[in-house]
Parts: C-alpha cells; structure tokens; sequence
C-alpha cells in the first residue's frame, strides 16, 4: 500500500516525488482526459478540454507534480504543439491571401476584432484582472494556442506565473464550444437561408471558393473561330489556369487520347477540362458547348490514377521542370495538397506529400510514378531535421527584443510565437530551396496531440489548487455569461457582414466563421449540415492566418495591459 501511495502522493525522498510518480500522475490525466473526450452529445465533444479538466481535479486533491518540472512540461508540450500547427498551416499560409482568400481572411480579422473589443470592454466595466479576461477570451473562442500565449507572454512580462488565465479558459471553454453551434444555427433563421439553393451553390463552389477549388467538365468545340487551334494558343488566349485533361476526337478510329500544347483541337472534338469554378464559363464560352460525356468508354488504355510525391529530388520542382507530358505521354491534371485540389498549372510547385493525378495509359502511368515516388515507405520515415532545427531557430527568436510604441518594456515573441512563426517559414520557404519539410499527417498530428496532452495536463494540475475557490468567490456563472458575449457576438456579427456584405455562402459562412475562432467541433457540424466541401474549404483557409492573429493579439494585449 505504501508504494501505492507513494506513486499518487510522491516518493519524500526523491525530487520531486520521483520519476515514477510524475509520470504516473501525468499519464493518468491524460488518460482519463481522452476517454472522457470521446463522450458525444449530439455529435458536439468538448474534446481535449477534458483533460483540462482531469488535471484540475487530480490538482483540487493534490495530487501534483513539482512546481519546476511542471513549469518545463508545460512549456515542451506547447513548443511541440505550436510548431507542430505551423509546419502544418505553414504551406498554404501565404497562399490563402490569394484570390477569394484574401476577402474570408479579412472576416476573419473583423471576427477576431469583434472578440477582443468585446473582452475589453467588459476588463474596463468589470473589476476582473486582464489575465482572467485573457483566460476567458481564448476559452470563449476555444483556443488553447491562445492560452499558452498568455500565459508565456505573463511570464516573460512579470516573471510569475498566472493560474487565473487557466481559470478563466476552462469556464468559458465549454460554452465556447457549444455557442458558435448556437449561432449558426441562429443565423440560418436570421438570414433566412433556403437550404436547396445555398447547397446548389455549393456544390459549385459559388462565391469566394471559385478561385480555390477545382472542377470538371466536358465541352464540345463548336466554336469556328479556334477550328484548328492549338492548346497552347488556346491557353494564351484565355490568360487562365486550365488544363485539358482527355479528348475524343471527332471521326477518329481512335478516338480518344492524351492532350499536350501541340494538340489541334477540331470541330465535334469533346474535351475534358479541369478548371476552377471561377474560369468554367469563360472557357466554355471561348471553345463551345458544355455537354455531359461518358469517359468510361475510353477502356483500358486510357486510365486515371492518384500518385503520391516521395521523392526528394522532386521537391519544389514545377511541372514544367519535370515535363511529364512531353516525356511519357501523360497528363498530370490536378494536385491534392492538405485536402485542397489545385489545378496542375505549369508553374505550380510540386511539395513531398503532394497526390498528383495522372491521366495516360498504362505504361505512361507506370514510367510517372517511377519519377514521383509513389512509395508510402519513403514517406513514414520522419523528417527530423527540420523539427528539431525548427525548434532551435524558434527559441533564438522568441527572445529576441523588440518595441512597440505605445508599450515601455521591451517585448519578446515568447515559446509560443517563436516556434510558430519560425514553423511557417519553414512549412512554406522549405520546398522552394528543396528542404523537405513534409511529414506525414500521422506523424505531424502525434506530435501536435502529445504535445497538447502534456500542455493542457500540466495547466490542469498547476491550476487544481485555487480552482473551486476561485470561481466560487468570483461568481463563475457571470463569467459564463461574459465568455457567452465573447463567443456568439462576433460570430453573428461576422455572419451579417460575411452574408450582406460580401455575399458569401452559408455553408462557406459555417466553415470560415469556425476556422475564425479555431473550433474544429464547429467545423463538424457545418460538415455534416451539407454534402459540399465548402465548409471544409472555407475552415482550411483561414485557418492558418487565424490562428496566427489569435496568437499574437492576446500577446499583445497581456503586454499591454498586464
């Protein structure tokens, strides 16, 4: 029995109760933390919240882990899990300004405004310190990022710990959870959405979408005026990213074949195209009539297949480097990167992880993937390197000074925006100059998830304490109330302006209004309300940026008013 007591309280005569009992407490947190995540109501999970909570418990009873090596924990779990999210983001960061982006991530910036205008007005009309707002913020807007940001900035600025900012994150995290489903759901009322049309419009990728996804159609040359035109003056002419895919060819034996620039197109001929939604009508208007075609009749020796990039040496190559099409005979069409199709255009950079899909026969298909690698193998290796130098780089920046105007004290980026920052130039510069960044989703998702488990744990246990008091003396309810504010006001808000503004679809809406405040709970409902992926979209690209701008700004606003 005393061993058992030992592993829970702590060996007296070893630091810090011992290795075995640290470990012990910690993994037993994070167990109970994630069994109790997979408990649903009504498909919504308060996720890895629970963990959170385990430790706040265990911490109530004491059993706790040395205030020092929790200190470290804490700070390792949330290096881990920050820089794990930029090596993720990092890719698609810079991109998703482009085109229709740049409109969502401008929402997103009003969405996250609307939030911090809202937590400070309440600071300044409440008597509640700016280190529980900040708490109750980044619950209210369920993002834990958030709360490691102020509690690294509180540090860096006081020297000191602040358990408050826990406190206040895990009494508004539930609600946090649960208010922006609410609000969607008061939105599709408010703004009278007729489900039919909005998922019409969906489908195609209506909207700010146009530009970042990927159609395919079949449109029969009847247009005159590019009888006897070739591909590539047709490509000039139109000024778009497209790519010809197949063609079946008008009173041909042999119909059907493989498209390059030097392909003259003909009256009758029948055309695969893919193309973004935004291009489709400017297309079909150019070379004809849009038709359905039946592309399974082409049998065997015309076939389609998905590739993955293994190879190194193909990392940060364009497709015009790797000349596919004038090499073997196949076309590469278009390229899926983190879920997000893009049309195979010449000067489009192939990334390791990248799935390319291949039009071609047989053997053409075959001599392609012999170029691109196509084996999982290489791929389950980890990539290490960047991880580790990543890191480094990350902890040289994040202690580098530097001033605001309107702040006397010298500021630093901390361990939470260091790594981040460093990871997302990493995650996009890297393939330009060939260092391959990639890792596979498994790999990148372990680290992210255990370096949230340690993270969340130990901010439990460190907080456990002072919990109960703390928000029975403070009146917990009025600070569900506030952290309510914090949530479904800028959500409602950003929905009005996203809708009668800027015109964009609801589903869209859903996904670019959960992605603003980095709940992926939300994101699923959204998914499950349409058989679109505009929601998916619309979460992917604002993502990154708002996962940023949460960040940093509460950063900021514990340098500033902390």
């Amino acid at each position: 029995m005393d061993i058992i007591e030992n592993l829970f309280r702590g060996f007296p005569e070893l630091w810090g109760g011992g290795v075995a009992h640290s470990v012990m407490i910690l993994s037993l947190v994070i167990t109970i933390g994630l069994c109790l995540g997979k408990i649903k109501v009504k498909g919504v999970s308060l996720g890895m919240a629970w963990i959170l909570f385990a430790g706040l418990v265990f911490g109530h009873f004491h059993f706790d882990l040395n205030e020092h090596l929790l200190h470290f924990l804490k700070e390792f779990g949330l290096i881990l899990f920050v820089y794990s999210i930029g090596l993720e983001v990092g890719p698609g960061f810079f991109s998703s300004f482009k085109n229709g982006g740049r409109t969502l991530n401008g929402l997103v910036t009003m969405v996250v405004a609307f939030s911090i205008i809202i937590a400070l007005v309440i600071f300044y009309i409440t008597d509640i310190p700016i280190t529980t707002i900040a708490g109750m913020l980044s619950g209210a807007v369920t993002n834990t990022p958030g709360l490691g940001a102020a509690q690294q900035a509180f540090s860096d600025l006081r020297h000191i710990d602040a358990p408050e900012i826990a406190t206040g994150y895990a009494v508004t995290y539930p609600m946090g959870v649960l208010g922006v489903i609410l609000s969607f759901i008061l939105l599709r009322y408010v703004l009278r959405i007729n489900p039919k049309t909005e998922e019409a419009d969906a489908q195609r990728g209506r909207g700010y979408l146009e530009a970042m996804t990927v159609n395919t159609f079949s449109v029969k040359v009847s247009n005159e005026m590019v009888d006897g035109d070739k591909v590539q003056h047709i490509q000039k002419l139109l000024k778009r990213d497209f790519i010809i895919s197949r063609i079946r060819k008008a009173d041909c034996e042999h119909p059907y074949g493989v498209v390059d620039g030097d392909t003259q197109l003909h009256l009758g001929d029948v055309l695969m195209i893919v193309a973004r939604p935004a291009d489709q009508d400017s297309i079909c208007a150019l070379l004809g009539t849009p038709v359905e075609e039946d592309w399974t009749k082409a049998g065997k020796e015309f076939i389609s297949r998905r590739i993955l990039i293994t190879k190194p040496e193909v990392n940060g190559k364009s497709l015009a480097q790797l000349r596919i099409r004038s090499n073997f005979g196949a076309n590469i069409t278009r390229v899926n990167r983190s879920g997000i199709e893009l049309v195979a255009a010449p000067n489009l950079r192939l990334q390791m992880g990248d799935r390319v899909t291949v039009v071609g026969n047989e053997l053409a298909i075959s001599h392609t993937e012999t170029v691109l690698g196509n084996s999982m193998r290489r791929l389950n290796n980890p990539n290490l390197i960047p991880i580790f130098l990543g890191v480094v780089l990350g902890c040289i920046l994040a202690n580098i000074p530097f001033r605001l105007p309107f702040i006397s004290e010298p500021l630093r980026l901390g361990l939470t925006g260091g790594p981040l920052i460093v990871a997302i130039l990493i995650g996009y510069f890297g393939p330009k100059y060939n260092l391959v960044t990639y890792n596979t989703i498994s790999a990148n998702l372990m680290i992210r998830e255990v370096g949230i488990c340690i993270f969340l744990a130990c901010v439990g246990l460190g907080t456990g304490r002072d919990f109960v008091s703390t928000v029975a003396c403070q009146s917990g309810l009025i600070w569900v109330g506030y952290g309510l504010l914090i949530t479904i006001v800028p959500v409602l808000l950003g929905g009005l302006i996203g809708r009668y503004v800027f015109h964009i679809n609801y589903y869209t809406l859903m996904g670019v209004l959960a992605g603003s405040n980095t709940n992926p709970p939300a994101q699923a409902y959204a998914g499950d309300m349409t058989q679109s992926d505009s929601p998916a979209v619309g979460y992917s690209t604002v993502y990154p940026f708002a996962m940023f701008l949460r960040i940093i700004t509460i950063q900021i606003m514990i340098f500033a008013l902390g």
